[in-house]
């Protein structure tokens, strides 16, 4: 057992953040060998019953702040070479710098080297849980569930689907790609800290037989989750009407497909109607909020006082290669610039500790990972950072200011960056 004496964040049940500035987290294997949380809450209070048992190690943080390990939403592993690149708008971003650098991923070891790197980056970044696609070949998944494996990581993962309207080297066949995602999910999902993804590209890539398959799969295994991208971008939703004219809307696509149910989550969710918002909510299915990705690409705007009215799960993600940055600082930074975007009032979701939560408790609950990941209360996986709020000259400055809890996460929010994060511990 380790207990920790630090500041300490951790969210309420209604994700309010909890916040003590001495603090104290107890941290300890379950019976099959998980660290979990035994206990959190003020130093004062506990720590006469936990620092003192016995065989206890104490470790103590002074000046820095003990948080959730961050929880990415919807990311693409085989994208980190991606990144950067210039382009006009989503559909030549992917023609021209995406789809040839996913055909490389069949070689394995070459998914190996990005997989690690990936892994790297992510923990640099203070993110411990992450929903990634992969690309169209069985190898890119083995290469990232083995990796994750490998140190003790929470991810989901799956194939891409994609067998039409895309180029030689990332286009599968119908049906032994959905072979391939059985045989995927049979090998790696729930095997130690790893999930399973049924990953359609989106609509336009996927015939109706492969979305077909793909609901029958989620059908089948409906502890596996379902990863996808809708509404992103007009000229997308346009050719979505085009390719698919019977349904109703973007997202309607899928439900009639069988692909939108609790564990499914659609990246990004801009271009929709209050029909669209009520199927989230109803299906429960999550959306995923890029606000990086959906800057860079010139996509939209999410509208979080229309997703609140509605009441649907979401989360916030980085969307790395379309997205600009790993680190989680960057993404609740651009959440909420874009979020006030058309507000004249700002909505409760733009307070700095509901920003917060959207990257960790709240998106764990939109990945139906409640009370697993994502938050630091008894019972939870013992995934959590070590932030010092002191790490630059500027943050220093301004944290030291801080006269309520909104203004110091608000700080870190604004100015943090990967140098915030001076450890990333994880749950092994």
């Amino acid at each position: 057992m380790k207990i920790y004496r630090s500041a300490l964040l951790r969210f309420a049940d209604d994700g309010s953040p909890l916040y003590d500035s001495d603090g104290l987290l107890a941290v300890g294997p379950d019976a099959k060998g998980q660290q979990r949380v035994l206990a959190a809450g003020s130093w004062q209070a506990m720590q006469a019953q936990w620092a003192q048992q016995p065989g206890a190690e104490l470790v103590h943080l002074p000046g820095r702040m003990l948080a959730p390990g961050f929880v990415d939403m919807h990311i693409h592993y085989p994208q980190t070479d991606v990144i950067g690149a210039p382009a006009d708008g989503l559909l030549p971003w992917l023609e021209n710098y995406t789809f040839p650098h996913e055909s490389r991923f069949h070689d394995r070891a070459y998914a190996d080297a990005v997989a690690e790197f990936f892994l790297d980056e992510l923990l640099r970044n203070g993110v411990t849980t992450a929903l990634t696609f992969a690309t169209s070949h069985p190898a890119s998944v083995d290469a990232i569930m083995a990796a994750s494996q490998a140190r003790g990581m929470r991810m989901m993962a799956g194939k891409v689907l994609q067998d039409r309207h895309s180029p030689d080297g990332v286009r599968d066949d119908t049906e032994q790609g959905l072979i391939d995602t059985e045989a995927l999910i049979q090998r790696w999902h729930g095997v130690d800290r790893l999930g399973y993804a049924i990953t359609p590209r989106f609509a336009p890539t996927s015939s109706e037989a492969q979305l077909r398959g793909a609901g029958a799969l989620a059908a089948k295994y409906r502890d596996v989750w379902v990863h996808s991208h809708a509404s992103e971008n007009l000229d997308e939703v346009r050719w979505v009407r085009e390719l698919y004219p019977q349904a109703r809307s973007y997202l309607d696509v899928y439900a009639g497909f069988g692909l939108m149910r609790e564990r499914a989550v659609y990246a990004h969710c801009i271009w929709l109607d209050d029909a669209d918002r009520a199927l989230l909510r109803e299906t429960g299915t999550a959306a995923a909020i890029s606000p990086t990705s959906n800057l860079f690409l010139s996509s939209g705007y999410f509208d979080y006082l229309q997703a609140d009215a509605a009441g649907f799960r979401y989360g916030l993600a980085s969307d790395v290669g379309g997205g600009m940055s790993f680190s989680p600082f960057r993404t609740m930074q651009a959440a909420y610039v874009v979020g006030r975007e058309g507000h004249a009032k700002q909505g409760l979701s733009l307070k700095p500790g509901a920003l917060w939560w959207q990257h960790t408790a709240g998106a764990a609950r939109a990945l139906g990972l409640e009370g697993v990941v994502g938050n630091l209360q008894p019972g939870c996986e013992a995934d959590f950072v070590v932030l010092n709020p002191s790490c630059t000259p500027l943050m220093a400055r301004k944290t030291a200011q801080a006269a309520s809890l909104d203004e110091l996460l608000f700080a870190m929010i604004v100015l943090g960056d990967d140098r915030l994060i001076e450890q990333t511990v994880i749950a092994r």
